[in-house]
């Protein structure tokens, strides 16, 4: 083969390979817009969908370098919101819990009970330590338990904790009943020997994270959400124009990915073509 076709052949190979690097290199994937998206929320922003007050509580960006040293930026945020949901709580046997600023004792009896009882939990401590002529712990003698109270001549006297400490208050509620209980009309939904469960429907504040081009459902619709930049939440219910969007990025990925495969294949026919070149001719 003569060099001067070899170089005339190479240095076409080696201008179709830098054409396409060039286009290569310099190409971008386009960036996807939403014209007209049902929501641009900036962090703090409150919006409706279906009946419901959403908040955007929070959109947050983060950079962090991959393996081989480029950086990638993470977008999120949150979305918060309040909803009647049905809500249930469950008190065991023997705990403590609070009834109209008051500690009570749940108290359960019997294998198959359908009812329970409220105790008031007497705070005997405060009630010993409040008293000046009573010592601050009580004491045991023959298997029972007394205050000890000192009266005007001095005499220390035992005293029945029962005759001591007044009466808790009572309150006894069945499968059924109902009754307020932190700022809620619940209703006692069952009764079991362990526990009780509560059940009632009231507010309940609930939240969501949002990723980057993540599909998302607040009320009853479907979104598209979207960070253009670390300030911003588009929330866009267009389906059609988004996937449309991406198959016009992946094409041009395409694009970008045969660009570069003609580069490649031009360079290395170049160096074929001048290693055959250079080959001592038999005859």
């Amino acid at each position: 083969m003569q060099r001067r076709a070899v170089a005339a052949y190479v240095a076409i190979f080696l201008l179709a390979a830098s054409v396409a690097g060039v286009l290569a290199v310099t190409a971008e994937s386009p960036e996807l817009t939403f014209e007209d998206p049902d929501f641009e929320l900036s962090e703090g922003d409150t919006f409706e969908v279906d009946g419901i007050e959403f908040t955007v509580a929070d959109i947050s960006e983060i950079e962090e370098e991959d393996d081989v040293g480029a950086i990638e930026i993470e977008r999120s945020g949150v979305v918060e919101w309040v909803e009647e949901t049905d809500q249930i709580e469950i008190w065991d046997n023997e705990a403590v819990v609070e009834v109209d600023d008051m500690d009570w004792i749940v108290h359960i009896e019997g294998e198959d009970p359908d009812e329970f009882t409220l105790i008031e939990d007497i705070d005997r401590q405060a009630i010993l330590e409040d008293d000046p002529d009573a010592a601050n712990e009580t004491v045991e003698s023959d298997g029972e338990e007394f205050v000890v109270v000192t009266d005007e001549d001095g005499n220390e006297e035992l005293v029945p904790v029962d005759d001591y400490f007044p009466e808790p208050e009572e309150r006894s509620y069945a499968e059924g009943d109902e009754f307020e209980y932190a700022g809620e009309m619940v209703t006692v939904e069952e009764v079991t020997e362990n526990d009780v469960t509560l059940a009632w429907t009231g507010p309940e504040e609930l939240s969501q994270d949002i990723t980057q081009e993540s599909e998302v459902t607040l009320g009853e619709t479907d979104f598209i959400a979207y960070f253009p930049d670390g300030e911003t939440l588009i929330l866009s219910s267009d389906f059609e124009a988004y996937e449309a969007q991406l198959a016009e990025v992946d094409r041009l990925d395409q694009q970008t990915e045969g660009l570069w495969r003609v580069a490649i294949i031009g360079v290395i026919s170049s160096l074929l073509l001048v290693s055959a070149a250079f080959i001592p001719s038999r005859y």
